[in-house]
């Protein structure tokens, strides 16, 4: 079983304590997202667990609980973008989380920390130009310290639409979308870093970049040692190619709050449920209600 931790907020930003107390325990338990009185419970122990993927814009919080995953096989997925606070408005210096993500290089290994430049966004401040400079800079900056960038570009979610319209961020055209990829493509390559997309229709291998999958069989067939198979995730849109997980994680519980977010649709409920943050309890940021249905998941 691969465990996702998560898509749905950034659990090694704000919650490192409450994934280190599951590890400790052996479960999580968490809710349905369509029907939240439907409880799963998520076995955690290395036996039952393949991979643990996280997902995160700043995993600082987690370095100094790294022993704690020495018995389990994991990676990070580590997004760092170049947009200011009127888009990313809880995340700290763009600096200094670039210097994160090093140390995280340096003590786990280049091949564990994928660096996501994503969602590409365009905008009258954020225009191609913008996005050239952005990432030669960043390429520059983690060489040597990753091997792999994810990228992909805008999508629109009804639910984040009228804070994108607010800020003129759009998805750019597709003579955009080709000029971005090339340019990427050329400077990554000359720093030994490969280019992926996540959930991109468009083949775009003339220009060395490939399809990719950010829950990757491949690769934690290759951290494992094994040679496993895994099957698509088919809960995932169609274009994403990632293979089947758990994930762990809760919606509306992310305080980066960022605009292009879909994980977020209410501020409100962000700040309501980090207000019932217990690092003990199992679920969450949340409790289990005398109407909650618990369900064993099955590996």
């Amino acid at each position: 079983m691969i465990i996702s931790a998560s898509r749905r907020t950034d659990i090694p930003a704000f919650y490192s304590d409450w994934i280190i107390e599951r590890i400790r325990s052996g479960f999580a338990l968490v809710r349905n997202p369509f029907n939240p009185r439907q409880v799963s419970k998520v076995t955690l122990n290395p036996e039952a667990v393949d991979c643990l993927v996280f997902w995160t814009k700043d995993p600082k919080n987690m370095l100094d609980k790294l022993s704690y995953l020495k018995d389990y096989c994991y990676y990070f997925q580590f997004t760092i973008t170049p947009y200011d606070r009127s888009v990313e408005p809880g995340l700290r210096d763009k600096g200094n989380i670039i210097e994160t993500f090093k140390k995280l290089a340096d003590r786990i290994g280049s091949e564990r920390v994928i660096w996501r430049y994503d969602p590409i966004i365009v905008s009258e401040q954020f225009n191609l130009a913008y996005h050239f400079r952005a990432f030669e800079k960043m390429v520059d900056l983690l060489q040597g310290h990753t091997e792999k960038c994810v990228i992909s570009f805008l999508d629109y979610y009804k639910k984040i639409s009228s804070g994108l319209k607010r800020l003129g961020l759009r998805r750019p055209e597709r003579d955009g979308i080709r000029d971005v990829v090339r340019f990427f493509a050329g400077k990554a390559k000359d720093a030994g870093i490969h280019i992926e997309t996540c959930s991109e229709e468009e083949d775009l291998d003339e220009f060395g970049i490939t399809h990719g999958s950010c829950i990757d069989g491949n690769l934690i067939n290759r951290l494992t040692g094994r040679n496993k198979q895994y099957s698509k995730d088919r809960y995932q849109r169609s274009a994403c190619r990632c293979v089947e997980s758990v994930d762990i994680g809760s919606y509306n519980t992310c305080l980066h709050r960022c605009s292009y977010c879909y994980a977020n649709f209410s501020q409100k409920m962000i700040y309501r449920n980090y207000g019932r943050y217990d690092s003990k309890s199992p679920i969450l940021c949340s409790r289990l209600d005398a109407g909650d249905t618990i369900t064993e998941r099955k590996e």
